[in-house]
């Protein structure tokens, strides 16, 4: 049996038969999930960093993470308008400065004209009620997604659509979510 070495790979001895390290390669939905992680990064939100990743195909079409328009200031250099008007998570989505991950994702594949029809979405946070609808009418086809958000409208909207979603954080399931 061959196996693809890793030769770059720390500990490569390179023995006559050159087989003594197989590398591990993440699965596809992990290797996507750490893009969606990797862009949470560059979140500027001050509650709440979130990372998107669309994919179609096993190929990334856009990416995007939470914050203020192109040019304005974001929430980290003037403050949290949620916070300043004691707005709970998970309510009152339009009272913010920023835009979502998944939208700045959607906005990226559209500004520069990817079609993102039929293509899944790998999130660190369950979509807001927004962002949902936004997804839904993208045409977006499964959202993935690392761990829960407080609000039930977002859950029932997905519920009475064509999403499939799949919890793949703690305790994430093996098919789509029941709750």
């Amino acid at each position: 049996m061959l196996h693809i070495l890793d030769e770059a790979a720390p500990g490569h001895a390179g023995n006559e038969a050159g087989l003594e390290r197989v590398r591990s390669r993440p699965p596809w939905d992990a290797y996507f999930m750490k893009f969606a992680e990797l862009a949470r990064e560059r979140a500027t939100c001050i509650r709440r960093g979130v990372g998107a990743v669309i994919v179609k195909d096993r190929h990334i079409l856009a990416t995007g993470y939470n914050g203020a328009p192109k040019g304005l200031p974001h929430a980290e250099e003037v403050g949290c308008l949620r916070t300043q008007l004691n707005i709970p998570s998970g309510t009152r989505h339009e009272i913010c400065r920023g835009l979502h991950a998944e939208q700045n994702a959607i906005i990226q594949a559209a500004y520069h004209g990817v079609a993102i029809k039929d293509a899944d979405i790998y999130i660190t946070t369950h979509p807001c009620a927004i962002c949902a609808k936004m997804l839904i009418n993208a045409g977006i086809r499964r959202v993935f997604y690392l761990e829960g958000y407080a609000d039930p409208i977002a859950k029932m909207i997905i519920e009475e659509s064509h999403l499939e979603l799949y919890c793949t954080g703690p305790g994430g399931l093996d098919g789509p979510e029941d709750a």
